[in-house]
């Protein structure tokens, strides 16, 4: 198990920067998810730290041994890190035993590609080809082959992303258990935020080239260190609000508890809140509302509400939506602190 450490990453393409002073730390043994929107250096980082790509300035290190840095390249070959690109890339002209096998000393080829096709659940395709495979199959032979020389990281670059929905999440799921198994430490880069907070153990918001926040997937969730963070990692409801004290706000939905605030009463902002955090009651219980649509999943539904003075419409995450009906009355309680951050001087 190897930890992976980033400081002051940074990268230009021409005069356009990319990365911009990428701070990150990886515990060993631990699967950590750069999540960013398309376009955001997220690729760029993952070659980085493979050594594909150089970074202009900053340092990587891996199991503690410095291969970008002043002074220090270490070639990719080297660096004892698997890629698990998108599409697998596996060869097409070996099988899934020669791909898997493929750079591993003769000696030990057969026992080590066994062992790895029966750890992603393909004991026994050895002898086919990769065009036999469905995607999700060829996925797996790539995870394995990525595995089989004993790497210090496994770089898994968005590898779900041409599934469907379903095999996506038991895919995840098998590559999470493979990884526990080995013991290796491992960078996923996604843009699906549900992927990154199911999946990883540390999950770190890349935007505008730098990390914005990086922690739990829970922490991430529940206490966004901005409203950008807040609004991307998973679906959010936003109310302009006026803190009234250390723990409270006032907003459309009444004055609601708050995490610890670190401005004056009277500061204007926004509080965000989660679907589920909605709570649907009576209508004589709660802030009073009209509901406008209900979308159900199976699982749950998400419930569309008009506030009955007309100031904001919201929506609410809950198990009991195939209940409603448009235009039922409803009353809106909150469960549990929101968070709150204030305008800027540009706001």
């Amino acid at each position: 198990m190897s930890e992976l450490v980033l400081r002051g990453v940074s990268k230009s393409f021409g005069t356009t920067p990319v990365l911009r002073g990428v701070d990150l730390t990886v515990p060993q043994g631990a699967l950590a998810a750069v999540l960013g929107p398309s376009g955001c250096g997220k690729t760029t980082l993952l070659r980085i730290v493979a050594g594909f790509d150089t970074a202009d300035a900053g340092e990587v290190v891996i199991d503690g041994q410095v291969v970008f840095g002043p002074g220090s390249n270490v070639p990719p070959e080297r660096r004892r890190v698997g890629m698990v690109p998108q599409e697998g890339a596996l060869f097409p002209h070996l099988s899934v035993a020669g791909n898997v096998g493929f750079g591993l000393p003769r000696g030990r080829r057969s026992t080590r590609v066994d062992e790895m096709l029966e750890l992603v659940g393909l004991g026994g395709y050895g002898t086919r080809m990769p065009a036999e495979l469905s995607g999700g199959q060829q996925q797996r032979v790539a995870l394995a082959r990525a595995l089989a020389p004993g790497p210090a990281l496994v770089l898994l670059d968005e590898p779900f992303s041409a599934l469907d929905t379903g095999l996506r999440a038991a895919l995840r799921e098998d590559v999470r258990v493979a990884l526990r198994v080995t013991g290796a430490t491992a960078v996923l880069v996604t843009h699906d935020q549900q992927e990154a907070l199911s999946t990883a153990d540390v999950v770190a918001v890349l935007q505008g080239g730098a990390i914005a926040q990086a922690g739990s997937p829970a922490d991430l969730y529940r206490a966004p260190r901005d409203l950008d963070v807040a609004t991307f990692v998973g679906e959010a409801v936003v109310l302009d609000a006026v803190l009234r004290g250390g723990d409270a706000a006032d907003c459309a939905l009444g004055t609601l508890p708050v995490r610890a605030a670190d401005r004056a009463p009277g500061a204007r902002g926004t509080v965000v809140l989660r679907p589920e955090q909605l709570l649907l009651g009576p209508p004589d219980r709660g802030v009073p509302a009209r509901v406008e649509g209900v979308v159900f999943y199976g699982h749950d539904s998400l419930v569309r509400l008009a506030l009955t003075d007309g100031s904001v419409s919201v929506t609410a995450r809950t198990i009991d939506g195939h209940h409603l009906h448009i235009n039922d009355e409803v009353g809106l309680t909150v469960s549990s602190p929101v968070s709150f951050f204030p305008f800027t001087s540009a706001g």
